[in-house]
């Protein structure tokens, strides 16, 4: 909210170099702005008594777009690839699914490993477990599990990260 828009009968003032102006009404607030021809822009508004600035509107909301833009750049997005297996998987099949995992791991993009169950694979649960720590060690000095094997449904899963991405 700015200048006029500030409805507030007290308002915490800061001055336009950094200073504490202190409380006064929102009246006298945006007469010392208009002085300076600047604007009186509310900057924590949850605050008692809220607080407004006296800054350059315009100036204002071309910094933060450009500290927003710049944010943007430096963010890193991790795409989610995901390989499937059923159960009963033979070992050279294994070896195919992980070295396609290697592939998306090295490209810096996360793989959830998910083994499906499907009608009475879903009674031998407990013994086929094994596969997907198996095939996390396999990939493991690339990788990390980001999110521990868990039953969902009908299916067990896993989320893998390359190394460069661990959680902080």
């Amino acid at each position: 909210m700015i200048n006029e828009q500030i409805r507030d009968r007290e308002v915490r003032l800061i001055g336009k170099n950094g200073e504490q102006l202190g409380i006064m009404s929102s009246r006298d607030a945006l007469e010392l702005a208009r002085k300076e021809d600047l604007d009186l822009v509310k900057v924590a508004p949850n605050a008692k008594p809220p607080v407004c600035k006296i800054i350059d509107y315009g100036k204002y909301r071309y910094e933060m777009a450009r500290k927003e833009k710049e944010a943007k750049k430096k963010q890193r997005t991790f795409e989610v690839k995901e390989i499937r297996m059923s159960p009963n998987i033979d070992t050279n099949d294994v070896n195919t699914k992980s070295n396609a995992a290697r592939k998306f791991l090295t490209k810096g993009n996360k793989v959830k490993v998910t083994l499906r169950f499907r009608g009475r694979e879903m009674a031998h649960i407990s013994t086929t477990s094994h596969i997907l720590t198996d095939f996390a060690e396999t990939l493991s000095d690339i990788s990390t599990i980001e999110k521990a094997p868990k039953l969902e449904g009908r299916s067990i899963s896993m989320v893998l990260a390359p190394v460069t991405a661990k959680k902080k």
